[in-house]
């Protein structure tokens, strides 16, 4: 879950720092596809990075803890065993995963927004709204309350794609 979730968020959140100045500034030719790919894949590779390095480092720590608790010798015994291993190949399907869904969450709307006719500053409700829907789905999977999720998603996206608009970075 910790994967995919972070990596929509993170992919949504990157569209519209690195988009949003282009959009607002750019009127009806603010988002072309090659924008759409550029930010999907500065998200892809962010999300890969940092998701595999805190991953990996959280599952060493643990195994490194263990081997601790256990009293043995060599702090980092069980890290350099097959659980090692297995941790290096679990925090690289997280990576995937993350990336993955980062890439999709950035490239996803700004696609469709360099494809549908209209003004392309709805790509910037699209992309806000989709967080909310995600906030809205991660209250339900939580048994939470969506309505808040949903509101504090929104209220997270609105703030980024102001952040994006001031900064105007592409």
């Amino acid at each position: 879950m910790l994967p995919l979730v972070l990596g929509v968020t993170d992919g949504i959140l990157n569209a519209l720092t690195l988009s949003a100045g282009a959009i607002v500034r750019g009127g009806g030719e603010g988002i072309t596809v090659l924008l759409a790919l550029r930010v999907g894949i500065a998200a892809l590779v962010t999300a890969a990075f940092t998701m595999f390095v805190a991953d990996y480092a959280e599952r060493r720590s643990s195994l490194v803890r263990a081997s601790r608790q256990l009293n043995l010798t060599q702090p980092g015994r069980l890290a350099a065993t097959q659980l090692g291993r297995q941790a290096f190949r679990e925090s690289a399907f997280a990576m995937s995963v993350a990336a993955a869904a980062s890439l999709l969450g950035a490239a996803l709307p700004l696609f469709v927004g360099a494809v549908l006719p209209g003004p392309s500053w709805i790509v910037l409700v699209l992309t806000v709204g989709a967080l909310g829907a995600l906030g809205w789905t991660l209250g339900g999977l939580m048994v939470a309350r969506r309505a808040r999720w949903a509101i504090a998603m929104l209220v997270g996206g609105v703030i980024v794609t102001v952040i994006g608009v001031w900064l105007d970075i592409t």
